[in-house]
């Protein structure tokens, strides 16, 4: 009686019931605090990105690999799988010093260092579930904005560039190092065709290869990617007849530079459109066994291709190219403009800058995992923060009413890193986080690129390299020069 009640000073005789809930026995407040740390440990950059993300196909699952409750759960695990990815080192031990910050903080045991009970926990998750999210994040990226259409046509455009990985037996199997190093001496190597859209810089689709697959076959994977109406821009490395004539009858306009071909002259015409501006026909090229694609589908393909070419002239200094061809097939000299053409290839340089920022300001020109599937799942990873980094620009920019092109991602990437430990603080209410995410929009809206047309940005580094010998010999049959500006190995 005496736990539960108290004696009222007034009336000695009588006893008042305790008011209030009954008081936590330990095992609660540490189930508590527990359930805190699964909550809040790696879920602050989930506020910031969740509503970009189909959160349905993250929940626990009823049985299975992911089913059971522990602190790597299904959604934990992505949670920190993207926030490593965002990370300036990007490594598994990165994403357990942070639980261990946050145990600490909270006066409960240290985890182990080990990164081992994270790695299995990703290594569960489906590369199926991680597509899912990335299709799910391509959506919005598929809308155009004026900077990325030609006469109201979404301009997608397409590049390749290559990948490496860590040298394991798994990773040569499917991606094989180059055949002029030595065993032992390279890195597997991939490659990545992607497809952007030139308006927001969204990640449209990819296909990956090894180093011996060109960038043609990759594109032709994901053809589906073009609704019709798109027009399609790349480089030299595109211009294919079998290409431009397959995309015609999906509906889709091609402008690429030509390749492999002679710029057809005035004389040799069908019409004349204006200056440099020329309508021309190619007819169909003889079918060899080189070629990508089957005698069938050569056979299929139409006798003469009408095009339209124009000569491009670089007159700003510190161009490599001082002229080069385009051809299209817009062929409408009143509809397309030959300036807004011209114009419109100049922007295919922005394709350069989406793999630049994905490889260089996110650091994933090197892959970190030791398996071909766990690299799978790491660049989905990887496209998934780049295009949820994209969304939150454009949705900065069109709050501020300015062009998405003019935000820095470097400038985004390094605001969401700050922004990203305070929007979990358990201190924060609803109102609160609001207020903060209505801040971090604000700072990525006047994040912005200083306009410097026509600057001359040469490809070579100005900051010399460390003279470390390089290696020409397997490991284990090296030996170090002592001196070392000498650049040759010695075996023992």
């Amino acid at each position: 009686m005496k736990k539960h009640t108290k004696i009222m000073p007034m009336l000695p005789g009588f006893y008042a019931p305790k008011r209030g809930r009954k008081s936590r026995t330990p095992q609660q407040v540490f189930a508590a605090r527990l359930a805190s740390i699964k909550e809040k440990t790696f879920k602050q950059i989930g506020e910031i990105f969740s509503p970009f993300l189909p959160m349905a196909v993250l929940r626990q699952e009823p049985a299975g690999a992911m089913s059971r409750r522990r602190i790597f759960t299904k959604e934990n695990t992505f949670w920190a799988f993207l926030g490593q990815c965002l990370d300036s080192d990007g490594g598994c031990k990165e994403v357990v010093r942070k639980l261990q910050s946050y145990t600490a903080l909270r006066g409960l045991k240290m985890p182990s260092s080990s990164t081992a009970s994270y790695c299995a926990a990703r290594k569960k998750i489906e590369e199926n579930t991680l597509n899912q999210i990335f299709q799910h994040t391509t959506h919005w990226a598929s809308s155009s904005n004026a900077s990325g259409t030609l006469n109201g046509r979404r301009v997608i455009v397409v590049d390749g560039t290559g990948f490496s990985m860590p040298d394991t037996a798994a990773n040569q199997a499917v991606w094989p190092q180059l055949s002029s190093q030595k065993a032992g001496c390279g890195f597997p190597s991939g490659r990545i065709c992607a497809y952007f859209s030139l308006g927001n810089g969204g990640l449209l689709n990819y296909a990956i290869g090894n180093k011996k697959c060109h960038e043609l076959p990759l594109f032709r994977e994901n053809w589906s990617t073009f609704d019709r109406g798109d027009i399609f821009l790349g480089d030299k490395g595109f211009c294919s007849y079998f290409d431009i004539s397959k995309l015609k009858d999906r509906g889709v306009d091609t402008v690429v530079t030509l390749a492999r071909r002679k710029p057809v002259s005035k004389k040799k015409c069908l019409k004349e459109l204006g200056p440099d501006d020329l309508l021309i026909e190619w007819t169909k090229p003889q079918y060899n066994k080189v070629l990508s694609y089957s005698k069938e589908e050569w056979e299929g393909l139409p006798d003469r291709l009408v095009m339209r070419q124009i000569k491009v002239q670089v007159k700003e200094p510190g161009f490599r190219c001082k002229e080069f061809y385009i051809v299209t097939t817009l062929l409408d000299p009143a509809k397309y403009l030959r300036a807004d053409i011209t114009a419109l290839y100049r922007k295919r340089w922005d394709v350069e800058l989406f793999l630049r920022d994905i490889k260089t300001t996110m650091k994933f020109d090197i892959l970190r995992c030791q398996s071909p599937e766990m690299i799978r799942k790491e660049l989905l990873m990887c496209f998934i923060a780049y295009n949820c980094i994209r969304r939150l620009m454009f949705e900065a920019a069109s709050d501020e009413n300015i062009k998405v092109r003019t935000i820095s991602f470097k400038g985004s990437l390094q605001a969401i890193r700050s922004w990203e430990s305070r929007m979990g603080a358990s201190q924060l209410d609803r109102h609160e986080q609001l207020s903060m995410m209505a801040d971090l929009y604000f700072a990525l809206a006047h994040c912005m690129i200083p306009d410097r047309p026509g600057r001359s940005e040469p490809r070579c580094l100005k900051r010399r390299p460390k003279p470390f010998q390089l290696m020409t010999r397997p490991r284990h049959e090296m030996k170090e020069i002592q001196h070392r500006n000498r650049y040759r190995a010695e075996t023992p």
